[in-house]
């Protein structure tokens, strides 16, 4: 069975897919973590399944996800029953990583990340397989389920500042990225992370909202916790659902569809080779492309406000530039600011 998105075919062209979904977020305005903003996000997702779709499939979801920030002490409770050692909070990063079920190509696939993260400098303190619970999932959602595993990354002694690393993870996450599609292997497409960060981290998947919970029994651990919990529940009503393709992506999830991609993407691939920025220099090339020209609408909107993130802008400087103020019948607004 073939589970992943289908090639351009006669009148179907993937650039025309649209999507309506579910978005909700529960945050603590103090910043303090607890189990219980996780439980309330997962009350919020609840409350979001009119929202999600499944196919003919009544188990099988169009997707259903949550961000959360990175929960170290959980994490480290879990890596010390694996004898991983994991260093104080912002030393390191974790990553969700989606792998091909086939042993060797995972296994390849594990080795080409590594030998990026040594590349970049940076340790490779290990992986865990992520607990996973798909007997509630539908056959279809099956039939495409990756093998879930995390890996941690610990944090070169040379970088100090937390901002710094999170720019190593990014490169690091897209030179893999590369890198596996360039190898060649028959599931290099299966590849996928949905976060690698010191500050976040996602669990997601093609799933119902209801089923999110019960497919990783992680989320209802007591002691994963978080002071904002940012949930979706996908309506792809024109977009062929993927585990890859459900929401949250790494800094927004959406609701609706972007009308103007085609145009975006294109002036996005003319101008990257002219990029350049104090923060990264000349290891800017190491991030290009920007766009994943396989990722979904919203996939590559977060492409876009990501690089423009890590480069150095504040949230509302970026969300303008993405987003900005409508002009063309405003007389009032000056040439500077029209452009």
């Amino acid at each position: 069975m073939n589970t992943s998105a289908p090639a351009r075919q006669g009148l179907y062209d993937p650039t025309f897919e649209h999507d309506a979904c579910g978005v909700g977020f529960v945050a603590d305005v103090q910043g303090r973590k607890s189990h219980e903003i996780v439980a309330s996000g997962l009350e919020v997702l609840m409350s979001l399944r009119h929202r999600g779709a499944c196919g003919c499939e009544e188990n099988t979801g169009d997707g259903a996800g949550i961000l959360l920030q990175l929960p170290h002490r959980f994490l480290a409770r879990e890596c010390d029953g694996l004898g991983i050692e994991l260093p104080g909070a912002g030393s390191c990063g974790a990553g969700m990583v989606f792998l091909p079920t086939d042993a060797g190509e995972r296994r390849r696939c594990e080795e080409i990340f590594e030998e990026v993260v040594r590349g970049e400098g940076q340790s490779l303190l290990g992986w865990r397989t992520v607990p996973t619970d798909d007997s509630m999932i539908g056959r279809t959602a099956r039939a495409g389920e990756p093998a879930i595993r995390q890996v941690f990354v610990g944090r070169s002694p040379q970088i100090e500042d937390p901002a710094a690393f999170e720019r190593r993870l990014y490169i690091i996450r897209k030179q893999a990225e590369r890198a596996v599609k360039a190898s060649g292997l028959a599931s290099a497409a299966t590849f996928y992370l949905p976060s690698l960060s010191s500050r976040t981290i996602i669990y997601k998947g093609m799933l119902k909202a209801d089923q999110l919970p019960a497919f990783y029994p992680d989320i209802l651990d007591p002691e994963l916790e978080s002071a904002l919990a940012l949930v979706h529940s996908r309506f792809s009503t024109n977009t062929f659902p993927s585990w890859g393709r459900a929401h949250p992506y790494r800094y927004i999830c959406h609701n609706g569809e972007i009308n103007t991609l085609r145009g975006n993407v294109n002036w996005m691939h003319a101008r990257e080779r002219m990029f350049e920025s104090g923060l990264f220099g000349p290891e800017i090339a190491k991030i290009l492309p920007v766009i994943d020209p396989d990722g979904s609408d919203t996939a590559m909107f977060d492409n876009a406000l990501e690089m423009l993130l890590l480069t150095g802008r504040q949230l509302p400087h970026a969300i303008m530039m993405m987003i900005p103020e409508p002009w063309s019948g405003d007389e009032k607004m000056g040439p500077e600011k029209r452009a």
